[in-house]
């Protein structure tokens, strides 16, 4: 998945395996530090899969960055390309923020995407997350000539996700 060139198509780079390893291992040491990370997102078996079939990961994150809007907790996600318009980015995010709001008892979540990926743009709008255009910014790991360093902001607060599910 992370060393597909369209999944990484908004990523600086894609990621080859041994990048991709150290990756898991991230997240998977953020999993055992804190109540919350980038959880697997896997299909129930329906016969034509193996049981447990790995899809991506949806979850949360705390971006190591500084920006006007850090400190702050993000939903994120990154599926496989063979799995994308199928609802299941959307189905998952659902999840995490009932998860944030309800378990966590946060307050907000953000989401950043560059301005180029509509399709998470699209994904963050179904969550009921809103943009202010105002709060758009280039992102601090993307070289400034890059197309993707400019980046659209998106929130939602506990209280619109709890009036809107």
């Amino acid at each position: 998945m992370n060393s597909d060139p369209e999944v990484m198509r908004y990523f600086p780079q894609a990621l080859d395996r041994v990048q991709s390893g150290l990756f898991a291992d991230l997240i998977q040491i953020g999993l055992e530090e804190k109540e919350h990370g980038l959880w697997a997102v896997e299909l129930r078996n329906d016969g034509s899969l193996p049981p447990a079939h790995f899809i991506g990961f949806v979850g949360l994150s705390e971006p190591t960055w500084d920006a006007p809007f850090t400190p702050c907790i993000e939903i994120g996600w990154r599926l496989s390309r063979s799995f994308w318009g199928r609802g299941f980015a959307t189905e998952a995010a659902k999840h995490v923020l009932d998860f944030g709001f309800q378990v966590l008892k946060l307050n907000e979540v953000l989401s950043f995407t560059s301005l180029l990926n509509a399709r998470s743009m699209a994904v963050m709008e179904r969550l009921g997350m809103t943009r202010d255009i105002r709060e758009d910014f280039d992102h601090p790991k993307v070289e400034t000539n890059n197309e993707l360093c400019r980046h659209a902001l998106y929130r939602i607060g506990d209280k619109k996700w709890a009036n809107s599910n």
